[in-house]
């Protein structure tokens, strides 16, 4: 076939099939050609140039930022938030939009979803929810002790409860803190049925829903309770501690802190986490960057919803 020949055919198929929105069986029916063969004349035309696809990026969107983060780290899925200023109380309420839409839109029926406390972009998260009428999860799993202060207590169990309402799954709290005096109180605490219960569901997680931890505690974790002093705070970042999820500290590279501290906290550990299907992390600012370089470096999660500015951060790093 002469070349112009070819170039017609090959104009009149993509002609067809982009501006006529036809399917390639039903041109192949109309100019009695193979399927096989519209798909490769299709290809052709993108190559000869015929055909040339342009993706407008919409004001506000960040896909470069979010595939550059995604290819750097091996992450499954990367969600850049706008925002209109570096502010944490900003942060908080866009990144929980935009954690709230992701999981509409990926939330599978039958999930059995773990949700860590004390996280304040996890709050803003859930508040943003819209009640799923289409499907539902099995069970909302709390990852770790929420027990804590009376005056801010509501924010552990109402987040695991107000979730699987949401969602329309069994709520699974665990009725115990988050941190223990020593060892031996885990011991006797973690001894208790309805803890055992909960703790059996670590490692049944499909969707593990987690903040990132700085090793100073936000306003909200500092306030329940379920922290470390300061000298046992400071002797985690001398060990090269940055950051923790679910009360499991990390360092640079993602690996656990060996501390004898560990031994307290009631809740999944990084070995559990690891098995979930997808663990997905809400976490923005200048104070969680080091933070969730380590996780990410580390494959600690799988999908980050964050914002624009701390995406560059760690896109820079």
């Amino acid at each position: 076939m002469p070349r112009t020949d070819e170039l017609r055919l090959i104009a009149r198929v993509a002609r067809m099939y982009y501006l006529e929105d036809m399917k390639q069986g039903d041109i192949a029916a109309r100019l009695i050609i193979s399927q096989a063969t519209i798909s490769r004349l299709l290809r052709r035309a993108r190559e000869e140039n015929v055909v040339r696809i342009s993706v407008q990026t919409p004001s506000g969107t960040f896909p470069e930022l979010e595939e550059s983060l995604c290819r750097k780290f091996g992450m499954t899925e990367v969600v850049v938030a706008e925002c209109s200023e570096d502010r944490e109380s900003q942060i908080l309420r866009r990144i929980g939009d935009a954690a709230a839409l992701y999981l509409e839109t990926t939330l599978q029926s039958g999930e059995i979803v773990g949700i860590s406390s004390w996280s304040e972009s996890l709050l803003r998260t859930v508040e943003n929810i819209h009640p799923q009428r289409r499907l539902a999860a099995e069970r909302v799993v709390q990852l770790h002790g929420g027990v804590g202060d009376p005056s801010v207590q509501t924010h552990a169990t109402n987040l695991t409860r107000r979730l699987a309402e949401l969602i329309g799954a069994q709520a699974q709290p665990l009725p115990t803190q988050g941190i223990t005096s020593s060892k031996a109180a885990r011991k006797v605490l973690t001894s208790d049925p309805f803890v055992r219960e909960t703790m059996a569901y670590f490692s049944k997680i499909t969707l593990a829903l987690v903040g990132i931890g700085a090793v100073e505690p936000s306003k909200l974790l500092a306030d329940s309770g379920n922290i470390f002093s300061p000298s046992e705070l400071a002797e985690l970042a001398r060990l090269g501690a940055v950051g923790d999820v679910c009360l499991n500290f990390f360092d640079r590279n993602g690996k656990s802190v060996p501390s004898f501290l560990q031994e307290r906290v009631v809740g999944i550990d990084l070995d559990q986490l690891r098995q979930a299907k997808r663990v997905v992390a809400v976490a923005g600012g200048q104070r969680k960057v080091a933070a969730l370089l380590g996780a990410m470096r580390g494959k600690l999660i799988d999908v980050l919803v964050t914002d624009q500015f701390t995406a560059a951060r760690l896109d820079a790093a």
